[in-house]
């Protein structure tokens, strides 16, 4: 079979090329190839590729910059979806979205279920919710949340680099969700692929943390590793003691039952996949 991954240079992209099962051919895109505001330039590339399936990896993530340049966001998040949804059901193929947890609004007090009520709060959430509607029944759209991987520009290297420069730091504390390790949720979607999945479906890594817990837990797992001189001293704090341009959710967990019950797999504590993933870190050196 014949598969196109855009965002082939971040890290979900360079998760699934890595862990991409023997049957798929490969073809990997990324903004130096193709630039997915221009319609006209990805139609065109998509005739070349010709795939049978697309893992759309690619997004506008700059979350707070989304705010002051929504139209730049809305043309990448949701334009450029709906023109490879055009292209394959011109060929019968399929695309395969990866979606967020921004689409939903934080006020939830159990986890979000895949068909649950969007209500997106920020430029980001509005526009991968558009790209959420750009989908057909036949295609497959999988929601995920703090996303993070070695190598990466993540919140879990951002962590490391400062822990190496201060003795203290201050980390917001009441913003809850689950941490999720690219690798797992690209070993996710490609377990979809294979049961023919189409529909909404969510993937985290299993547990609960707010971004303090998730702190406080990089400290102990890279210090344990190396990667850190000491375990500084971290801080709670309130979203409203660090107010950015996009609101977060303050509640983002997804209900991920339906998934890990059609793949036949149990769901992986974050903070075991964070171990491997720092592990994965420290031979990059």
């Amino acid at each position: 079979m014949r598969v196109l991954i855009t965002g082939a240079n971040g890290q979900l992209g360079g998760a699934l090329q890595r862990t991409a099962p023997g049957w798929a051919d490969i073809s990997a895109i990324d903004v130096d190839d193709c630039d997915l505001t221009d319609v006209p330039m990805l139609t065109a590339r998509l005739v070349v590729e010709a795939p049978d399936l697309i893992l759309n990896a690619a997004a506008y993530t700059a979350v707070d910059k989304a705010e002051s340049d929504e139209d730049t966001a809305r043309a990448i998040n949701a334009g450029a979806v709906a023109a490879m949804v055009a292209a394959m059901a011109g060929t019968g193929g399929k695309v395969v979205h990866v979606s967020t947890d921004y689409v939903f609004d934080g006020t939830a007090r159990a986890p979000y279920a895949p068909d649950a009520q969007r209500n997106p709060q920020s430029a980001y959430g509005r526009t991968k919710a558009e790209g959420e509607d750009c989908l057909r029944a036949a295609d497959l759209l999988v929601r995920t949340a703090w996303v993070y991987e070695a190598g990466g520009a993540n919140f879990v290297r951002t962590m490391i680099r400062l822990m190496k420069e201060r003795d203290e730091l201050r980390v917001v504390a009441d913003q809850t969700g689950a941490p999720t390790w690219a690798t797992g949720l690209a070993r996710t979607l490609w377990a979809l692929v294979e049961k023919g999945a189409s529909g909404t479906f969510h993937h985290c890594d299993d547990g609960v943390a707010t971004w303090h817990d998730f702190a406080v837990a990089i400290a102990e797992e890279a210090h344990a590793l190396g990667l850190i001189p000491r375990i500084p001293v971290i801080h709670p704090i309130t979203t409203a003691e660090y107010p950015t341009p996009a609101r977060r959710p303050a509640f983002s967990l997804l209900d991920c039952s339906a998934t890990r019950a059609l793949i036949g797999d149990a769901p992986v504590p974050w903070r075991e996949n964070l171990r491997l993933m720092l592990k994965e870190e420290a031979k990059l050196g």
